[in-house]
């Protein structure tokens, strides 16, 4: 069982997010929010909140089962659509800012259960 959340055209650059999921990547859902609740970047907060969604997500379509021992097994950042915005330069000119977006995608799921051998 595994349920997922998304962020959708979030305003940070996918290069300053994925500095953040790096961190978080494969750990339980419990810690990663413990995690970035402590860290003082943009990006954190960002992070945290699609997390929480999942972990919300996976109680919704599997009220029987308990959501204590989560664990993200897949959190990518993709690149968005550039925000375009004109900088006036001197002698009539312009520069074009290009203000980075990111989607994010967290999916969560119960750990895998150790075979013994």
């Amino acid at each position: 069982m595994e349920a997922k959340a998304f962020g959708r055209y979030l305003r940070i650059s996918v290069l300053k997010l994925r500095k953040i999921i790096n961190i978080v990547r494969g750990k339980s859902v419990k810690d990663a929010l413990a995690l970035l609740r402590v860290l003082p970047n943009k990006g954190a907060k960002m992070a945290y909140k699609v997390i929480h969604s999942a972990q919300a997500n996976f109680k919704n379509v599997n009220p029987e089962e308990t959501a204590d021992n989560l664990v993200i097994t897949k959190i990518c950042a993709d690149q968005a659509p550039y925000l375009k915005r004109w900088l006036p330069r001197a002698r009539g000119r312009a520069d074009m800012l290009m203000k980075g977006n990111s989607h994010l995608v967290v999916t969560v799921a119960l750990p895998a259960p150790e075979e013994k051998k």
